[in-house]
């Protein structure tokens, strides 16, 4: 039997939804499935005997937008499903393609998702399952109640779990979550922390052998059409003046402020202290935990990052001029923090701008 969190709004199992979409259900009317596959042959590998219709509304993948390369998902992958299904066609079924494992990008599904869990709430009821009720379909409710009733993580789960205590999402669920309590409860591209958690994706699919599609890196600021275009779209006198970042050699521009992935800065020297030398006064170090270089996201420009190389130079597109370095496996800024992956432009090689 699903759980009722809240008015309209049941958890369950992939036998609870099983039961409703071959039997119907007096209350539910909508059902969303967080499964590995969208496809509704799920239910039959799961039990031979089970036979559903459908009829398919619509087939949504990731887009090729101006602001798509921002996702950690692949463009052309399934982001969602739509259709009729069950006796009579009478439920609207959405299906998420999500594995339940701690690598799992979540947060790029949690829009539609929660905008699907509040439309189906105004036009009847919805059940949201996976395959055990207990990991992903948690961490799906668990953000609705963040963002809808503004509770912490922790508050959310636990007044999830008055209502169905075996539900416990993945260590990887539970720190994106964190992450969307962070950015104030959404999916924010632009967010450093968002930012971070891409690159770490990004770095977790070159660790495993696959090759990063271009699609995923930034747009090169040094293209003036890309920018020129936008500008055009919405002009906006008051808007405030971005900084970028040019090369000190040719003033090419290499990267803007957008394009920057901040970082927690670390302890200086001393975070050195096992293979470098001490020299000079020890106690006055505040200049020396100073970062000498910007770390971004991988761009369009960085053919040695497109040609799928762990680490290398990187140079200016125009000029040739040495502006930094890449490596997939991390590097350690000066301030002491490393950064994985790491796309480093050194300051002393960059100049800074307005655009």
């Amino acid at each position: 039997m699903p759980y009722l969190v809240r008015e309209n709004l049941f958890i369950g199992n992939i036998s609870d939804a099983a039961e409703v979409l071959q039997n119907g259900s007096s209350e539910i009317t909508h059902i969303l499935s967080v499964l590995s596959s969208v496809s509704i042959s799920f239910f039959t590998e799961w039990r031979s005997g089970v036979v559903i219709p459908t009829k398919e509304i619509k087939k949504v993948c990731v887009g090729d937008g101006e602001d798509e390369w921002r996702s950690c998902l692949a463009a052309n992958k399934v982001l969602y499903g739509l259709e009729y299904a069950g006796k009579d066609l009478k439920l609207v079924r959405m299906a998420v393609p999500v594995r339940d494992m701690e690598s799992e990008d979540l947060l790029d599904y949690l829009d539609v998702c929660l905008d699907f869990i509040e439309n189906s709430r105004k036009e009847g009821a919805v059940l949201v399952h996976c395959f055990a009720g207990v990991s992903r379909s948690a961490a799906i409710i668990t953000a609705y109640l963040m963002r809808t009733e503004q509770l912490s993580l922790e508050g959310a789960l636990e007044s999830l779990r008055q209502s169905c205590e075996s539900v416990c999402p993945n260590d990887g669920f539970l720190e994106q979550l964190k992450m969307f309590e962070e950015m104030g409860f959404k999916v924010d591209h632009a967010n450093p922390i968002y930012k971070r958690f891409r690159l770490k994706v990004l770095g977790e699919f070159y660790n495993r052998g696959e090759k990063i599609d271009s699609s995923k890196f930034g747009a090169d600021p040094g293209v003036p059409t890309q920018v020129s275009s936008k500008e055009e779209a919405s002009p906006d006198e008051g808007k405030k003046a971005i900084p970028v970042y040019r090369c000190k050699k040719c003033r090419r521009v290499v990267a803007s402020q957008e394009n920057v992935v901040d970082h927690v800065p670390g302890e200086g020297e001393t975070s050195f202290a096992w293979s470098k030398q001490k020299s000079g006064n020890p106690f006055n170090k505040s200049d020396e935990s100073e970062c000498s270089s910007l770390f971004v996201e991988p761009l369009k420009w960085m053919t040695a990052v497109e040609e799928g190389a762990l680490e290398g130079k990187l140079c200016c597109a125009h000029c040739e001029a040495r502006l930094g370095y890449f490596n997939w496996s991390g590097i350690q800024c000066s301030c002491g923090s490393w950064i994985t992956p790491a796309f480093q432009l050194h300051k002393s090689r960059v100049d800074v701008s307005t655009a």
